[in-house]
């Protein structure tokens, strides 16, 4: 049913609409996306190139999986890099290093450049709340912000995405999908992913709860040890604020089961840029990102 739902969604927006983009960062989600896209246009290539923000913090793993990825589909693929925004002058690094709230202008600009009008985005509602009260196409302004006042009712299936002029819709194929249906499809449609997802071993250390790696990019402070653990990733991101998790699960069955007896979500759990306020999430979608 979510497999049939998320083809409808793709090929009712690419009919509708005149140039869609997806956002694609090897997670698993965006993968999963780029998959029910590929059937949804088989045997047909995808009509639409692949969008990613790399934040220049990102698990070498995961660009290497997203440039495989792409050359194995024949994809155009489209990077827009907050370094070279650090570098011009137009964003500077926060103090805390991570470069994640970073991603907006980046983001925004790209989908000017490309006069993209509907991008496809991998937000599920079950992630976080900023996320749950989302349409599937959601209305973005001249300015690529979101107004939760200014959305479209989605009674019996029906997408409603036009717009006017300067204004664009992000679409979430996967909105009512969870975590545990998202790890049960990757497992019934033999979906690689990143080795990431499971579990390996890692230098990494404790902060805020959450056990980030260590890397040129999230340096212990004083007082944190760095540790040799056996982790796995739930979800990827900006190496300096996302964390794993201790985990054996070095199989999709044993990833299965352990999702199923969790009680948090992977943003949760794992996200520090997430933690910044209650709102934090919220706060981003309203300036124009996700």
């Amino acid at each position: 049913m979510l497999e049939s739902e998320a083809i409808h969604i793709f090929r009712e927006v690419t009919a509708e609409l005149e140039r869609p983009v997806l956002l694609f960062s090897g997670g698993k989600d965006s993968v999963v996306m780029l998959h029910l896209a590929a059937k949804a246009f088989w045997p047909g290539k995808v009509p639409f190139p692949v969008l990613h923000v790399d934040t220049g913090h990102n698990f070498p793993e995961v660009l290497d999986f997203r440039d495989r990825t792409v050359e194995r589909l024949g994809l155009t693929l489209v990077v827009a890099k907050v370094q070279d925004y650090i570098d011009d002058g137009r964003l500077a690094e926060r103090p805390d290093g991570t470069r994640n709230p970073l991603q907006t202008q980046p983001l925004l600009d790209a989908i000017a450049a490309g006069r993209y009008d509907a991008v496809y985005g991998g937000g599920r509602r079950d992630e976080e709340k900023a996320r749950a009260k989302e349409r599937i196409v959601s209305l973005r302004d001249e300015f690529g912000q979101w107004d939760p006042r200014n959305q479209r009712p989605e009674l019996w299936d029906l997408y409603n995405a036009r717009h006017r002029p300067g204004e664009h819709v992000r679409v979430f194929p996967l909105s009512n999908w969870t975590e545990l249906e998202i790890w049960r499809y990757i497992e019934r449609e033999n979906i690689e992913l990143p080795g990431l997802y499971y579990a390996h071993e890692r230098d990494v250390f404790r902060r805020d709860g959450m056990w980030l790696a260590d890397t040129p990019v999230s340096r212990p402070r004083e007082d944190e040890q760095v540790v040799r653990k056996l982790v796995r990733y739930r979800t990827v991101g900006d190496m300096s604020c996302t964390g794993a998790v201790e985990s054996d699960a070095d199989t999709i069955g044993q990833v299965i089961a352990e999702v199923a007896a969790t009680t948090l979500t992977e943003r949760g759990a794992t996200r520090a840029d997430d933690r910044l306020s209650e709102a934090a999430m919220e706060d981003r979608k309203k300036e124009g990102y996700f």
